[in-house]
């Protein structure tokens, strides 16, 4: 792709300045930007001093827009060398920008680069003559139309490789030349003219009319009726359906619906059986059942397969022991603690807790 390095120091000017018309218009550019914001010129700047360089930035012009904008030298050369728009090594009289992305590549940019590569040299070179140096860059925006070109500022589009050299042929004799498309397309529309909304009714407003117009036919076809006579409501035939209509018809009158007329009403009955509830239907908030249930003590039936041998009691909680005048486990003084100098016991082997489990199950039916 593009060489993006300054050019040789044996083509670089000794110095450089705007002239006093470029210097005022950079001002204004200059303006339009906050204080402290200066920088954000850089571009318009690099721009006005390429054209007035006669088409490419020497080192000398990046340093004095640098200086004019109070930025490091090295933060306006990447900017310099980033964007392709600025040539930083001599170019010819026509600078020819060649797109070479996907859009361009599978339209037959390929073919117009090897016509200019045989025709001008490799990316760079400048013709004899003066006239012509081409570089491949990226997309320049025109994928519709491709493959295309940029000659200094204007787009050629729709080219190939024989329109391409006799549109060079032109701009060399210094004929006129047509910007745009080669091949006769308007803006972006599909290749070989548009082929849709051809209509010409559909822009000039005659359909708006047409349709007026038929509304106002319909008005004076009715009849007038008497004064004072109610207005006659005309019967119509009914139209016959097709299609979609006509096939959901059929399935109505083969397979209808059940009807549902209580559908999106409220459901009479109690929302719910809570002790709120209970209690403001006059009744007992809680069921005797429940208070039952409650009261019973017993095994845990959480785990898989009920209760086993050894499990704790299902209300043989710390709260329960304490409301039944019991030391709950985890008070201060029920607990054994080992003292700081005792190591920790080491952890149980794998599948010690089941065999000790198993041990219990065999004490427990020998008793």
């Amino acid at each position: 792709m593009a060489n993006r390095r300054l050019a040789p120091a044996s083509e670089q000017p000794e110095s450089f300045a705007f002239t006093p018309e470029n210097a005022e218009w950079a001002k204004h550019q200059i303006a339009k930007y906050p204080e402290g914001r200066q920088a954000s010129a850089v571009i318009p700047l690099l721009w006005k001093a390429q054209e007035q360089n006669g088409g490419w930035l020497p080192q000398k012009a990046i340093e004095a827009v640098a200086a004019e904008l109070g930025m490091p030298k090295i933060r306006v050369l990447e900017v310099a060398t980033f964007y392709t728009m600025f040539a930083l090594e001599p170019v010819g009289r026509f600078w020819i920008q060649l797109c070479g992305t996907v859009p361009c590549d599978s339209c037959g940019s390929r073919e117009l680069k090897a016509m200019l590569q045989k025709r001008l040299g490799p990316p760079g070179h400048v013709s004899a003559d003066g006239n012509f140096s081409w570089l491949e860059v990226e997309c320049l925006g025109a994928c519709c139309n491709a493959p295309m070109v940029q000659i200094n500022q204007d787009y050629y589009e729709d080219l190939t490789p024989e329109s391409l050299s006799k549109l060079m042929d032109d701009l060399a004799a210094g004929r006129p030349v047509k910007i745009g498309s080669q091949a006769g397309r308007i803006s972006s529309e599909p290749k070989g003219g548009a082929n849709t909304l051809t209509d010409e009714t559909l822009f000039d407003g005659s359909r708006v009319g047409a349709w007026r117009k038929r509304f106002e036919q319909a008005k004076e076809a009715e009849p007038a009726g008497a004064a004072g006579d109610a207005p006659k409501t005309e019967i119509k035939a009914p139209v016959a359906k097709t299609g979609e209509a006509e096939s959901a018809t059929q399935q109505a009158a083969t397979a209808p619906r059940p009807a549902k007329p209580d559908a999106g009403r409220p459901v009479e009955r109690k929302a719910s059986d809570a002790p709120a509830q209970r209690a403001a239907d006059g009744e007992e908030p809680v069921k005797p059942e429940d208070r039952a249930d409650a009261a019973e003590r017993g095994h845990s039936l959480a785990k898989h397969g009920g209760a086993r041998l050894h499990d704790s009691d299902a209300l043989d909680s710390p709260a329960a022991r304490v409301a039944e005048g019991e030391p709950a486990a985890g008070e201060e003084g029920n607990q054994e603690l080992p003292g700081r100098d005792i190591p920790p016991p080491p952890p149980e082997a794998s599948g010690a807790s089941e065999a000790v489990e198993e041990k219990l199950d065999s004490d427990a039916k020998k008793k």
